[in-house]
């Protein structure tokens, strides 16, 4: 029987703790705000009209608990995230949704420089020859591969390959560049699109043509390309999805069945949406020498001999914006964490008075000078009820409201999209007030997020029991030595996967049948 949830977290520095890729503030709690209320109250006090109350009465989204799926796309399409392409499996990102993924280029940029790789462009198109040099690598890519066959008006000679991934076009290149052991380690990192044929699309989640960022790199010796590796996977991927996107994720090694085709070892990072799924947010992984080996990668050694090099690549992809989406999102729409929004406040004029429209441009400079990534809502020939209903939506972290009334109390009204409520602040202190706000909200939503998948995480000593828990909308967790192989084949029996690997202790194991392993199981997007 279950033995009840219990933690794998892994520990990582508080999500409110400074550091130098982003503004960063102390997590400080705010002071005589309201962190309660119901979420999405649209009304301001005193300015309730028709369709404030039309909208209180109708939910612009279906409701989670109805249909997750259903109130997924409801929400990209209220939100104008983005909508479907003109071609099966393919997305057309609108610029509220970009300006999301740009926020999550640049976060993880700058860590993926720390980590000194730099950037790069290569072909999209990719000669089919160099795909079958590594047997193990377009058996996986087979199926999901777009090929090119004519060009010009003319067959080809040799079908081209729309990017799936670029290992093999980067690996023909590595192999001109490295001569010497001084020409390693080589770090590279691009940022592209790339196309999978799709047979079952959803919007970020798994479409035919999606943006990603991919690392390759190639280095001497194999520990220092495993190092490597295991620092992308912690310190560039988990520190951003914990402490900008503030999802909890659990850090482990694919299972050999789920490793990336043509590696020695995947690791990954898991996280538990909001119906209990499992969304693979990012992996790493080691690829021996077996591309090294497919394109004669060699290097002359400090000691004159020629030697294969080690490789790794590792990639994550707009899948974070659905990511983002399932994990903070709720029935009045997304939640977007203060530290990755674009827009982190809006400032909302609540009637056309001229000084009502000065004064929240003023807070909106204020704001800006602070730090506050703000804008000014000023279109009062639209309803404020309406206005306020697509930030939320939107999920912008806060709104400052601010009227007639407001000016004559020297006060404006501050909702908090997060916790949910509102409530009366002096005008004069926002700007001040907003930064230990946001950083407060920021930590709540990774203690939410947390919070759900420790609470929805059983122990369990049978498959059986494993697939009764997924199947309810849960992770367990079973000794790997009790699953194995067979297990995973009969957990696939039922559409339940081994999401990964872990420690007993909650880190990630040296090696897939390092003693004591266990299995995190649950079902997948």
């Amino acid at each position: 029987m279950f033995t009840g949830p219990r933690s794998s977290a892994l520990a990582l520095p508080p999500v409110c703790q400074e550091t130098p890729h982003s503004t960063r503030r102390p997590g400080v709690a705010a002071s005589g705000l309201c962190a309660g209320g119901a979420l999405g109250k649209n009304s301001h006090p005193g300015n309730v009209g028709p369709y404030d109350r039309a909208m209180a009465k109708a939910p612009v989204l279906t409701p989670r608990a109805d249909d997750f799926p259903r109130w997924y796309q409801d929400l990209i399409n209220k939100a104008e995230l983005a909508d479907n392409g003109p071609v099966r499996g393919t997305m057309v990102i609108r610029p509220y949704g970009y300006g999301l993924w740009e926020r999550m280029q640049q976060e993880m940029d700058a860590r993926i420089k720390e980590a000194g790789a730099q950037n790069a462009y290569f072909p999209l198109f990719i000669p089919q020859s160099y795909l079958t040099k590594e047997a193990e690598h377009v058996e996986g890519f087979a199926p999901e591969l777009a090929v090119v066959t004519h060009g010009g008006g003319k067959e080809l000679e040799e079908p081209i390959v729309v990017r799936p991934t670029s290992e093999t076009i980067i690996n023909d290149y590595f192999s001109k560049w490295v001569q010497s052991y001084r020409d390693l380690p080589l770090l590279i990192n691009q940022w592209a699109n790339v196309v999978r044929w799709e047979m079952r699309p959803r919007v970020f989640l798994r479409t035919t043509e999606f943006l990603w960022q991919e690392g390759h790199t190639a280095h001497a010796t194999y520990e220092d390309a495993r190092a490597y590796a295991a620092h992308i996977h912690e310190k560039v991927y988990a520190d951003f999805m914990v402490n900008v996107l503030g999802i909890d994720v659990v850090l482990g090694r694919k299972t050999a069945s789920e490793r990336f085709a043509g590696a020695i070892n995947t690791l990954t990072l898991e996280a538990m949406m909001g119906d209990g799924k499992a969304l693979q947010m990012g992996t790493s992984h080691e690829l021996g020498q077996n591309f090294a080996k497919a394109f004669n990668t060699r290097y002359l050694s400090r000691e004159g001999k020629q030697e294969l090099v080690w490789q790794t690549s590792w990639g994550s992809s707009t899948r974070m914006v659905g990511g983002l989406i399932m994990s903070h999102g709720d029935d009045s729409g997304l939640r977007v964490p203060p530290r990755l929004a674009s827009v982190q406040a809006v400032v909302l004029a609540i009637k056309g008075d001229d000084a009502v429209l000065a004064k929240v441009r003023e807070i909106g400079e204020q704001l800006k000078a602070a730090g506050v990534r703000a804008i000014v809502d000023d279109r009062t020939d639209t309803p404020f009820g309406r206005r306020v209903v697509d930030w939320e939506l939107k999920g912008v972290p806060v709104r400052i409201e601010v009227g007639p009334r407001d000016l004559e109390n020297g006060t404006a009204m501050l909702a908090r999209r997060i916790p949910g409520g509102k409530e009366p602040v002096p005008i004069d202190g926002i700007a001040a007030l907003l930064p230990a706000v946001l950083e407060a909200d920021q930590a709540l939503l990774l203690e939410q997020s947390r919070a759900r998948r420790e609470s929805r995480t059983s122990e369990v000593s049978t498959v059986e029991e494993a697939v009764e828990v997924a199947l309810a909308g849960g992770w367990a967790r079973i000794p790997w030595a009790t699953l194995g192989e067979e297990g995973e084949v009969r957990l696939a029996e039922h559409a339940v996967t081994v999401r990964c690997l872990i420690a007993e202790d909650g880190s990630v194991p040296d090696g897939e049948d390092s003693p004591g392993n266990v299995a995190v199981v649950g079902r997948a997007y």
